[in-house]
């Protein structure tokens, strides 16, 4: 058939883009999923008559369509889903221009930290410049073409202005490609001029043929396979340390079948918690400045650390002071060769559970297996930090509860499937330490970029992917406030997520490491103003059970552990959002710290704090570590 002949179909920008993006599917071990699972949208002048149109002309079955409160919230929630389904399902995000599309910037970046993916389609200026400047665009004196947009472009992992509707077809393609590789996927930023999104195009049929983009597992290079073999029978006392990329592969069972092979201790950073289920006896729990003793005490002395889909943040490296063996050496499995040669690994550049699986096969086959006596030291140490667990979960039901005896409630209450979301303040270090993860998705922490506000928003994308599994976004105050508008959402919605909501009048978390760095928990509680000017008076009198009961929600209140126990056993029957709301002891219960992490403080002060404080953290800074 000739060009002059081809079938085509006219419709604006913005309809050829919505059907487009109907029809992209993934597939991976022979199942398929739908790419944009729907749409999340909040209306202006920048894209009401475009994608507003296209997606009201389209309908709820092409393309569904949910309504957010805050454009941040929008992309947090479709990180969420995408989380939850092992990124091979996403949403799109479409904004006006303006603080529209600049609301963004903060969810993206937490899309494209956390290897996440998320297609952003925010209204731009006009391409035509008919209208200019028009409502709310950035004017530049020397770059023309510059918009509030460009400010996505540092945290996208792809983006493009299409200013010409035949240049959509091939950014769509390069933006489903990025949303779909393993490897470089992220945010997705397609900034949409407001005059081409409504400009009509003779479309090539071919352009709404259905795509499926399967999602590779490339396999480990037969060199590198044997190298990482080789270190692997050389070592002693080897460490796998359990990152995201576990989750995301599905090679939870691969990793089982190479620990119940081997023998080899599994501890896991905050995005690889659950990797191994928290019951088997070689699962140490959370490594680094917010692990377990038993998981920090083995790193300390590994002479082989075995990073799997990891990316050694700070956190997880305790600031490069953990692993202290004078000939500790890294082996790290990953897909991104960008992360599998960090602290100058021996690299294994493959899907995580392709690269497992090869080598159980080829370990098993040398019969190698730790020794007995390294075995008998982590069970045993692991039976400790059990007992640690256990005292920090336990609470008289008469007592006002601390913030771990809500984790032990929580506990007592979910089931294996339940998922528990969280991202900012004191909780993670709590549930990194002490949550007992019973499945691969239940431990679901936003660490990457630890954003406060994520979790009430995730929720509900969570409850959109797995829509029979109990969802549990944990909050404290301070994260409230930022962002409790999607509790809207979820009521319209009639997502049953439950929220738990926990008063500690302030910035708990930093008020802590404040106190620690010198600063002396300034500008940290929420409190009046006393006579000296500080905020050091009484607590404000704010009621945030009201305020998400004004915004629909169930609220259960709970003074005391017996209380909380009975308000969250409710809250998990319900088919409704509900808020379980505490106020808690403010004592200590957690566990300390078992690892450093390299905060600077103030190399000169008056304040004898700041001085006791510098003299602490040159004392921690001196094990700092190049691992060359």
């Amino acid at each position: 058939m000739s060009a002059a002949a081809t079938p085509t179909r006219r419709l604006t920008v913005a309809q050829a883009l919505v059907r487009f993006l109907s029809v992209q599917y993934t597939e991976r071990d022979g199942v398929r999923h739908r790419l944009i699972s729907g749409t999340w949208g909040i209306f202006g002048h920048g894209n009401v008559a475009g994608l507003g149109q296209a997606l009201l002309e389209a309908g709820e079955e092409a393309m569904p369509f949910h309504q957010g409160r805050n454009e941040q919230s929008m992309v947090h929630a479709a990180v969420g889903h995408a989380r939850q389904l092992n990124r091979l399902s996403t949403q799109a995000v479409t904004t006006s221009i303006g603080p529209g599309a600049t609301n963004l910037v903060t969810g993206a970046a937490l899309a494209t930290i956390n290897r996440l993916p998320v297609l952003l389609l925010p209204g731009d200026y006009f391409a035509t410049r008919s209208a200019d400047p028009l409502l709310q665009q950035l004017e530049h004196p020397v770059e023309a073409d510059l918009s509030v947009n460009d400010t996505l472009r540092p945290v996208s992992r792809y983006f493009d202005r299409v200013t010409r509707p035949e240049a959509l077809i091939p950014s769509a393609l390069n933006a489903v490609r990025v949303l779909t590789d393993p490897v470089e996927t992220g945010a997705v930023t397609l900034a949409l001029p407001q005059d081409v999104q409504v400009e009509a195009y003779d479309w090539p049929e071919e352009f709404f043929a259905e795509r499926v983009w399967h999602v590779r597992r490339p396999a480990p290079d037969p060199y590198e396979l044997a190298e990482a073999v080789s270190a692997i029978r050389a070592a002693e006392r080897p460490l796998i340390v359990a990152g995201g990329g576990i989750h995301h592969s599905e090679a939870e069972e691969a990793l089982k079948a190479l620990v119940d092979a081997t023998g080899i201790p599994v501890a896991s950073t905050q995005a690889g918690k659950g990797s191994l289920r928290y019951d088997h006896p070689a699962d140490l729990g959370g490594i680094g400045h917010t692990g377990t003793a038993v998981s920090d005490d083995l790193a300390r002395t590994a002479d082989l650390v075995i990073g799997v889909g990891t990316r050694y943040t700070d956190f997880t490296t305790a600031s490069n002071t953990l692993f202290q063996h004078p000939g500790v050496r890294f082996l790290n499995l990953n897909i991104a060769a960008f992360d599998a040669h960090k602290l100058a690994a021996r690299p294994l550049v493959c899907d995580a559970r392709a690269g497992l699986t090869a080598l159980t096969e080829a370990l098993t086959e040398t019969g190698y297996r730790v020794g007995q006596a390294y075995e008998a030291e982590y069970r045993a140490g692991r039976k400790l930090w059990d007992a640690v667990v256990e005292a920090a979960f336990r609470g008289e039901d008469s007592a006002v509860p601390t913030q771990t005896q809500v984790l032990g409630a929580l506990d007592s209450v979910v089931g294996d499937d339940d998922v528990i979301i969280n991202a900012a303040g004191s909780l993670p270090g709590d549930l990194h330490k002490l949550w007992r993860a019973r499945s691969p998705r239940q431990y679901h922490l936003e660490y990457g970029y630890s954003c406060m506000g994520y979790e009430i928003p995730a929720g509900i994308g969570v409850q959109q992917a797995a829509p029979d599994t109990p969802v549990w976004s944990l909050v404290g105050d301070g994260t409230y406030l930022m962002m409790p508008t999607e509790i809207v959402t979820a009521v319209q919605e009639g997502l049953p997520v439950n929220l738990v909501l926990i008063q500690n009048h302030g910035y708990a978390s930093i008020g802590g490491l404040s106190e620690s760095v010198g600063g002396e928990r300034f500008g940290t509680p929420y409190r009046y103003r006393a006579a000296d000017g500080t905020f050091t008076g009484d607590p404000l009198p704010v009621d945030l059970a009201a305020n998400a009961a004004s915004l629909g929600m169930h609220v259960l209140r709970a003074k005391t552990v017996g209380e909380l126990r009975t308000a969250l056993a409710t809250a998990r029957a319900s088919d409704r959002p509900t808020c379980v709301y505490v106020e808690t002891d403010p004592t200590p219960t957690a566990p300390p710290a078992e690892a450093w992490w390299d905060v600077p403080v103030a190399e000169t002060a008056t304040r004898e704090s700041a001085v006791q404080a510098r003299e602490e953290y040159e004392r921690q800074a001196a094990d700092r570590r190049r691992h060359l």
